[in-house]
């Protein structure tokens, strides 16, 4: 471990000169930032890592059953287990989804769970995402470097490779594709994102493409190739907010999607990963559901636990809410990226008594939370070891025919002493996952 930290300099120098970046647009201005790497990986043993395999295999299946339920039967609003407006006023569900199953049935192909782990070793589900979760070529990139700069410490550590990450996309892209190739969507260089698309679709071998080299004939989508000639595309596995996905049906001011990629998509000629219209299920009210949620679909009691949480909805949790608001966290369910939370702890009475009448009038808007004390991890702050909030980022990967949790994960840390927020849209760093095999 010794030889990692020495070398850790030159890791972010190399993590540098491959472009792995975080980028930020905010106030109309593009900051291209390195995303902070520190050489201390997380380990997790074999043992806890089989009991969260089994509990993310098993949330993941039943936000897929529940997406394919809620745009076709509705049973679990029918049944009353989920009341209608955390399903219909959600700014996630895509009306022009409904009563339609995608090809291959599964909606969320690549899920990535956020969860922390408590003092006393309990993980605790912070969030899901299942629209599209970013992140995994950062602990995939890391891994190779640190390897290449110090091989010697992974002799002497038990550590499960990472490398099959390449491999489960492929095979998730593959087992529901129609017919075509399988190509990866970006929105072109200005996205935080855009290292991880030409990384992940090097690593695939799946073409990197921008909307300007797709267009849709005859309710088929195909690429544009040098020579002139077309090719069908089946599956695209799109980095493209719903929202932008195609002009013609949704916001019709969109110069990074792809006029008609819908209509292929609903004639079931194309498979679209992640699913349009999945924020229906990630949306932070209805995360409150996803233990009952397993109950109804599984007949199996939830695995992993939920973060203790409250829905202002209900009149018991409103008044629990308003009377120890300043021991909760809020969050807005419209937001992410660390942002739209805010501290009970942090506020003055006057501030507080603003929250509780905003809590009161847009219940629907907020969950509350209990502020969970997870555990701090070792990182190297110049030449000293600090410690800093942790959270993990675990991806579970759904084929056509079995869902997979990858043996690997994206640890994100606060940078920032006593900060409970780790984003790194909020100025994180990241360290690699290793899950060890004994």
């Amino acid at each position: 471990m010794e030889s990692l930290v020495a070398n850790s300099d030159a890791i972010n120098q190399l993590l540098a000169r491959y472009g792995v970046k975080f980028g930020l647009y905010k106030n109309n201005t593009f900051v291209d930032q390195l995303f902070p790497f520190d050489p201390l990986p997380r380990f997790i043993t074999a043992v806890q890592f089989m009991e969260l395999e089994f509990g993310l295999a098993q949330r993941v299946e039943a936000l897929n059953l529940f997406l394919k339920d809620i745009y076709t039967k509705k049973e679990i609003v029918k049944d009353g287990v989920i009341p209608p407006d955390f399903v219909y006023s959600s700014s996630g569900f895509l009306p022009q989804c409904d009563n339609f199953t995608p090809p291959g049935g599964v909606f969320a192909h690549i899920a990535g769970i956020d969860l922390v782990q408590a003092r006393d070793n309990t993980w605790y589900v912070l969030e899901d995402n299942l629209r599209i979760p970013s992140g995994a070529s950062y602990p995939l990139i890391a891994r190779k470097l640190s390897r290449r700069a110090s091989p010697q410490t992974f002799k002497e550590n038990h550590v499960v490779s990472n490398d099959n990450y390449a491999q489960l996309l492929r095979d998730s892209l593959e087992s529901v594709n129609p017919g075509g190739l399988s190509v990866i969507l970006t929105p072109g260089r200005y996205n935080a994102a855009f290292f991880e698309h030409s990384y992940l679709a090097e690593m695939t071998g799946f073409p990197l493409v921008m909307s300007s080299d797709l267009f849709v004939d005859a309710n088929k989508v195909f690429i544009r190739t040098k020579t002139g000639s077309k090719a069908q595309v089946g599956a695209i596995y799109r980095r493209i907010s719903d929202e932008f996905l195609d002009p013609l049906t949704f916001r019709p001011d969109s110069l990074i999607g792809v006029p008609g990629i819908m209509s292929a998509y609903l004639a079931k000629n194309l498979a679209i990963v992640n699913s349009p219209g999945n924020g229906v299920a990630d949306d932070k009210g209805i995360y409150y559901f996803v233990p009952s949620m397993i109950e109804y679909y599984l007949n199996e009691k939830p695995i992993l636990h939920n973060a203790p949480t409250y829905l202002p909805f209900y009149d018991n949790d409103r008044e629990y809410c308003l009377e120890n608001l300043q021991k909760l966290v809020i969050k807005d369910v419209a937001e992410a990226g660390g942002y739209g939370v805010v501290f009970g702890r942090d506020m003055d009475e006057k501030t507080l008594e603003k929250w509780r009448k905003r809590i009161t009038d847009e219940s629907r808007r907020f969950i509350l939370q209990e502020v969970i004390d997870f555990i701090d991890l070792p990182i190297i702050e110049g030449d000293k070891k600090v410690y800093r909030k942790a959270d993990l980022r675990a991806y579970v990967v759904t084929s056509a025919t079995e869902t997979k949790v990858w043996h690997s994960g994206l640890t994100r840390f606060s940078r920032v002493p006593d900060s409970f927020v780790v984003n790194s849209s909020q100025g994180g760093g990241f360290k690699d996952t290793w899950i060890l095999s004994q």
